[in-house]
């Protein structure tokens, strides 16, 4: 026996005795960085039996719980933000909207033998309801409660629950399928999908390592809209053939590339398209947003087939007196068209970010300047805090069921600012801002609106 490996067995009796006397944590990592600077162990050998003992607590834990033997680990986790938020326009028919509300998650996550994941997760939202009355969930872009209603006691969503299958795992390949209701597979700004969106249906996800600089991620998925049974569920709403079931189908490629440790890139593109269209009306389905353009049912108009680019570049600079470590600065961008409609078919979007917020004491600041136009894309799907006033007799409310106000949506342009402070490694202080126009607007008309939100975010 090598001297090598005397000194790894020993250090491991150690680590087992420190780690069973008090808090894995703490002690695990004192010693093990006592040893490595005592020159008894290796920096990598350190990280070794750091993550062997750590599997090994997990072990332990899956079978003290009584958990079968083909749980291997299990892992909770959640976050609560609350928020004051307000609405307003510099149309003086529209009163300021002030708001405060509260957002809770809480998730498991449970891996098994042969690359299996379980997962589920909880979250608080406002009821919401189809056009006939019906309750049918939480709001599907956003899991914020609003604090009202004298008290009432408040709800709690299935906001995920999924399983995932990790067929292939190398040092050059990663496939794996997920099916259920998921987090989004795509990687795609807020123009595209609202990031609170927990799309429902199936995903296959591939990443191909072409070397350790760079690599190509492949997204797939078919996602169900809406599922209409025997026609149309809401009482006075317009016929709808209950074989045409809406769904969207797309893909992504992403090239990723790790130039130097400071400087990476990516980009990409994607495609979306969704089938059977003329399913979807805003008097059947509770559409949170605006924008599309609709017929006097308000069936959209057009079909949606948009093809989107993106690009971004990220480059670390050395450490500055007002950031801690490193600072981050990337810049990026989208564009996106849809052949499918005649006009009002395209949105850009450009910005950058400095720093990167989530250790205590850093800090990130974000600016976009984003265009949306009409019929870009489906409204359902983006950004809801990104909005504008409407007033009566907009050509793009026609059919859709709304009469005027602030809404959130497509056929909307202007800026938006983000800055964020940690102040802790788990709490977080972030302040966001919008300031938009509607791109069509009613003649004679003020459009301009702005979102102000702040609020702190604790995460575990």
């Amino acid at each position: 026996m090598t001297q090598a490996q005397i000194s790894r067995i020993v250090a491991g009796i150690l680590l087992a005795g420190a780690s069973a006397g008090i808090a894995h944590g703490e002690s695990s990592d004192a010693l093990l960085k006592k040893l490595v600077e005592k020159g008894i162990l290796t920096t990598k050998e350190a990280d070794e039996l750091e993550s062997e003992s750590k599997n090994e607590v997990k072990k332990d834990w899956v079978r003290g719980a009584g958990l079968p033997d083909w749980v291997t680990s299990m892992k909770l986790y959640g976050d609560f933000r609350g928020r004051f938020e307000q609405n307003n326009s510099e149309n003086s028919a529209y009163y300021t909207r002030d708001r405060f509300r509260y957002r809770l998650r809480l998730g498991l996550t449970t891996t098994l033998l042969d690359n299996f994941e379980l997962g589920f997760r909880v979250a608080s939202g406002n009821p919401q309801t189809n056009p006939g009355g019906v309750l049918v969930g939480g709001q599907p872009i956003t899991a914020n409660q609003d604090l009202n209603s004298l008290e009432s006691r408040k709800f709690l969503w299935i906001d995920a629950a999924y399983a995932k299958w990790t067929a292939i795992k190398n040092d050059t390949w990663t496939v794996s399928g997920t099916v259920g209701k998921m987090d989004n597979p795509f990687q795609l700004s807020n123009m595209i999908w609202d990031y609170d969106i927990v799309p429902e249906g199936a995903a296959l996800q591939t990443v191909y390592n072409v070397n350790e600089k760079h690599a190509l991620k492949l997204n797939a998925a078919a996602f169900v809209l809406d599922e209409l049974n025997q026609g149309d569920p809401s009482p006075g709403g317009p016929a709808v053939s209950p074989s045409h079931d809406p769904y969207l189908f797309g893909g992504q490629a992403l090239f990723e590339s790790k130039w130097t440790p400071d400087f990476d890139t990516s980009v990409g593109v994607a495609a979306f398209t969704i089938d059977h269209k003329e399913s979807l009306s805003s008097k059947v389905q509770p559409f949170y947003n605006a924008g599309n353009t609709r017929d006097a049912n308000g069936f959209l108009a057009n079909n949606f087939n948009p093809i989107i680019g993106s690009a971004s570049a990220t480059y670390k600079f050395g450490a500055i007196p007002i950031y801690p470590g490193k600072f981050p600065v990337k810049i990026g961008g989208e564009v996106m068209e849809n052949p499918a409609a005649d006009n009002n078919n395209e949105a850009w979007r450009v910005g950058f970010t400095l720093g990167k917020a989530g250790r205590k004491g850093a800090w990130e600041l974000n600016y976009r300047y984003q265009h949306l136009e009409a019929d870009a894309w489906f409204d359902a799907l983006v950004d809801d805090d990104n909005g504008a006033y409407y007033a009566a007799g907009n050509p793009q409310l026609a059919g859709s069921g709304k009469a005027s106000g602030w809404f959130g949506g497509t056929n909307v342009k202007g800026h938006q600012v983000v800055a964020t402070y940690s102040i802790t490694d788990f709490m977080n202080f972030t302040f966001i801002y919008y300031n938009n126009e509607l791109i069509i607007n009613t003649p004679g008309q003020t459009s301009e609106a702005s979102h102000f939100m702040g609020e702190l975010n604790w995460r575990f």
